[in-house]
């Protein structure tokens, strides 16, 4: 890996969540280093240090006079994120906020108002920085399909999936129109996030399905309840623009009156079969033109694993003013308005619009 800045981060939390960071700055020793972490116990605390080999610290101030990081992660509970990126930004530190940055509308409208203005909260929203999803969206955005129309996604849930709608569309902060119900059918659901039950009785389980009708361009969102981690239901995302669409990895297109072309999307993934290079992803191509490098080439990590890296390397360069912001605090707080809608549209069975709100136009 090319010589680069280190990215140094504080986190305030201390669950399965920061363990996350704090995994991927022991791989990644040179990009991303950990200068703290604040739990709420010395017990904890000492079992946090033990494990991980970082200091550990009861609040925000004691890590901060410790050593003063680029940002801070705030890896908490939903209803404590405000609060504790609102105690950050008024002591001048740049904030990544898990998703979403609060728990509802009034959540979102408060945060916003208190620390909106001040430029310095970024969301650790990684789906369109996973590999997959940024080699389609360099796709798109160089205009192979056209004008990108509608996206169908079943793949993960709520605010990540309107992220990445938004995202393809190239929307902003429109007002939409979610129409949204659920039902219910019977699916096995032998794996979750503590392992393989043993169990594969179908249980009843829900699917949303909700229309996001952004005024001329719309989204399609498809989840079942553990999608992310039941081998039984697959992944879909389709992008269709005015000359072609995207299927997952394949596009059509016309590039003339007369020729619909086929292409597909291709992973330079070493370490199968015969390659000895080691597992790896290296780079996605398109018709021969690389349209996505691994930024940590060499590390073997997964996707989300490389997504959420590149989200807090990124995050380090907006802090050091050395990059642009990757996800700001007005963009997560419009994906989880959305998000939020569609929940609404589930429980009245009507459509919600959501109207403009105070971050639509944010101070830059």
């Amino acid at each position: 890996m090319a010589s680069v800045t280190q990215t140094r981060f504080g986190i305030v939390g201390s669950g399965w969540r920061g363990e996350f960071f704090l995994r991927l700055a022991r791989l990644l020793p040179e990009r991303l280093r950990v200068t703290g972490v604040v739990t709420r116990t010395a017990s904890r605390g000492a079992e946090v240090a033990a494990e991980w080999g970082v200091p550990t610290f009861r609040t925000t101030a004691e890590m901060l006079a410790h050593e003063r990081p680029d940002f801070v992660i705030v890896s908490v509970p939903w209803p404590v994120t405000p609060d504790v990126t609102r105690e950050l930004v008024a002591a001048g530190v740049p904030v990544l906020a898990e998703t979403p940055p609060a728990p509802d509308l009034a959540g979102l409208r408060s945060l916003w108002a208190d620390v909106g203005g001040s430029g310095l909260v970024q969301v650790a929203e990684q789906y369109l920085l996973m590999p997959g999803h940024a080699a389609r969206l360099a796709v798109v955005r160089a205009g192979v399909i056209g004008e990108p129309t509608s996206v169908q996604i079943s793949s993960t849930h709520l605010y990540h999936a309107v992220s990445l709608i938004r995202g393809l569309l190239g929307v902003g902060h429109e007002s939409a129109e979610v129409s949204a119900r659920a039902f219910v059918a019977p699916l096995a659901n032998p794996l979750s996030p503590a392992g393989w039950s043993g169990d594969d009785t179908p249980q009843q389980l829900s699917t949303t399905l909700a229309t996001i009708d952004f005024g001329g361009r719309m989204g399609l969102y498809d989840f079942t309840d553990n999608q992310w981690w039941n081998p039984l239901r697959t992944r879909r995302l389709v992008v269709r623009g005015s000359l072609g669409e995207l299927v997952d990895d394949r596009v059509v297109r016309l590039v003339d009156p007369t020729t619909p072309v086929e292409s597909t999307l291709s992973r330079r993934q070493t370490g199968l079969d015969l390659n000895l290079e080691g597992l790896d992803l290296k780079h996605i191509s398109f018709d021969g033109d690389v349209v996505y490098r691994n930024p940590f080439v060499g590390s073997g990590m997964s996707d989300d694993d490389i997504a959420v890296a590149d989200i807090v390397a990124r995050t380090g360069a907006w802090a050091r003013e050395e990059g642009p912001a990757p996800y700001p605090l007005a963009e997560a707080c419009q994906d989880h308005l959305i998000s939020l809608a569609i929940e609404e549209s589930v429980r009245t069975g009507q459509p919600v619009v959501t109207a403009g709100q105070e971050w639509a136009n944010p101070v830059r």
